[in-house]
């Protein structure tokens, strides 16, 4: 008997589970989200003091007083430093008993926090419930759950960690040369054709307007999402995120009052258009050969 047929027997206790792992990994993907963006600033700034320096002899130091990573230093409140105890770090349930407030400081806390934690839930959820308990779903909730710390740092820094988008395109091209979703050719295509299409319109659109119309990481990404679902996808992807990409952003400029050189991040699109393709790129690509009367 395979873990997987083990698992299958109770599959309601097993969804249960992953719905409350997914609590606890949302928790720590807020972590995530606000402390990679921060460690990357602080090793870019290091690195620059090192190039600027007269001393090359000997590669930059930071104290352990200074050290800020994912587990140093331990959880406070930004506003007062008062030290978040266990109890106080339960995901949802501890922001529900505090009120939304700091114990120590009753500084309001950000609502986004459980709101992470329960979308980390519901993308762990909810592949079991469309695919069953097989590998698949599982792969996919690890996909998902990337994607979403991809979304939400790219939302707050207009950055998309290559700590994030590298190891997400290998494991797709990973899960595809073991398990076989898809053709391993048709993800390494994905994978190329992917970051090929946006680094051609990168450099087609810097040609023309002298401008930087998207970041490095949107390549990769995109790339990424073909290792995981093959060169076909690649074009409703592409569709998907610009039409829902010109929406939202035309609304958040009429909404915020904001210029149109404003820059806005293009990976949340991609994020949530390769989502959508993963439970539904069949039916829509289907349902528009059907329109259009090509099948």
């Amino acid at each position: 008997m395979t873990l997987f047929e083990a698992i299958a027997r109770e599959p309601a206790l097993t969804i249960g589970l992953v719905g409350i792992v997914g609590l606890l990994l949302g928790s720590f993907f807020n972590v995530v989200i606000y402390r990679l963006p921060k460690m990357m600033e602080a090793n870019w700034r290091q690195e620059c003091e090192y190039l600027l320096s007269d001393d090359k002899d000997s590669s930059p130091q930071i104290s352990q007083t200074e050290q800020f990573n994912l587990a140093i230093p331990n959880s406070h409140c930004p506003s007062c430093n008062a030290p978040i105890k266990a109890w106080q770090n339960i995901p949802v349930i501890s922001y529900a008993m505090l009120g939304g407030r700091c114990a120590s400081c009753k500084t309001s806390i950000s609502l986004r926090y459980p709101l992470i934690e329960v979308i980390t839930a519901l993308l762990s959820v909810f592949p079991l419930l469309m695919f069953g308990l097989t590998p698949y779903a599982f792969a996919i909730i690890l996909f998902s759950w990337l994607l979403l710390i991809l979304t939400v740092i790219d939302i707050d820094h207009q950055l998309l960690p290559d700590q994030v988008t590298l190891p997400l395109l290998w494991l797709g091209l990973l899960y595809n040369s073991i398990f076989a979703h898809i053709p391993i050719t048709d993800a390494l295509w994905g994978a190329m054709a992917g970051y090929m299409i946006l680094w051609s319109v990168f450099w087609l659109f810097k040609i023309v307007t002298g401008k930087e119309g998207m970041g490095y990481g949107d390549f990769k990404l995109l790339a990424a999402l073909g290792a995981w679902l093959g060169w076909q996808y690649l074009p409703l992807i592409i569709l998907l995120s610009s039409v829902v990409g010109a929406v939202c952003g035309g609304i958040i400029l009429v909404a915020k009052r904001n210029s149109t050189s404003t820059p806005m991040p293009f990976g949340p699109y991609l994020a949530g258009a390769g989502w959508i393709a993963v439970f539904w790129g069949d039916t829509i690509i289907n349902t528009y050969l059907g329109v259009a009367g090509l099948r």
